[in-house]
């Protein structure tokens, strides 16, 4: 069993779909972050575990998750429909090629992260002002923490012990940044697979508009500022 982490701010409308996308294996722990709408109610009557995280943020919701999370392999990935659940034992599978066999790295072996990297599918799917702003992150990450990764995509798989231990203190936007940074630092293995990006169902409160995607890239790059050698 694999828990989802579904960080979920005001996602009623999109819930239904995504949770039943969810593939056989991977069990779904929506992260309530303080939504004023349904979203609560509709995933606990969908069947998903739900956690409340009163403090706003999308690294808070995250790291609530995280806490309240049971398995050894943890996913996440945004809750607005824009990613497929069904792909995610795409990213498990390529945790384990990263990863030297046996269940995971032993004594002095690093563990691994994996990426969705968002390749769009749909009109509409990702804005031009966020896949610049994300292409900039990308260039700017990779200069600094010797990755080479095209994206910095929400959906991902690694060890919920290891994302623990590496510290995370972003509790906003920065959060997914931060995250590649630190597990970069720590040498930990990198990689990312190809996986659909629709259009979101519902209002976007990042990239679908400029001033979110502004607020992304401004807290990104002063991740970038504190936590890259």
């Amino acid at each position: 069993m694999i828990d989802v982490v579904l960080p979920c701010l005001d996602e009623a409308e999109a819930l239904p779909w995504v949770l039943a996308r969810m593939p056989g294996g991977f069990r779904p722990l929506v992260v309530d972050n303080a939504s004023t709408d349904d979203s609560a109610r509709v995933a606990a009557d969908l069947g998903a575990r739900v956690v409340a995280a009163p403090d706003r943020g999308f690294g808070a919701a995250c790291h609530a998750g995280l806490l309240a999370a049971g398995t050894e392999v943890v996913c996440v990935m945004d809750a607005d429909a824009s990613l497929d659940p069904a792909e995610l034992p795409l990213l498990v599978a390529a945790l384990g090629d990263l990863e030297p066999p046996g269940g995971g790295p032993g004594p002095g072996q690093m563990p691994g992260l994996v990426l969705g990297r968002r390749r769009p599918s749909g009109r509409g799917a990702w804005p031009p002002h966020a896949r610049a702003g994300n292409a900039v992150l990308a260039r700017s990450l990779n200069r600094r923490a010797g990755t080479r990764l095209h994206d910095l995509g929400p959906m991902r798989a690694a060890r919920r012990e290891a994302l623990l231990d590496l510290g995370l203190r972003d509790r906003r936007f920065g959060y997914p940044l931060e995250m590649v940074l630190r597990a970069a630092r720590a040498g930990w293995r990198i990689g990312e697979v190809d996986v659909a990006y629709r259009p979101r169902t519902g209002a976007s409160k990042v990239t679908g508009t400029f001033g979110g995607t502004v607020r992304a890239v401004r807290d990104m790059r002063r991740v970038l500022a504190e936590v890259a050698p």
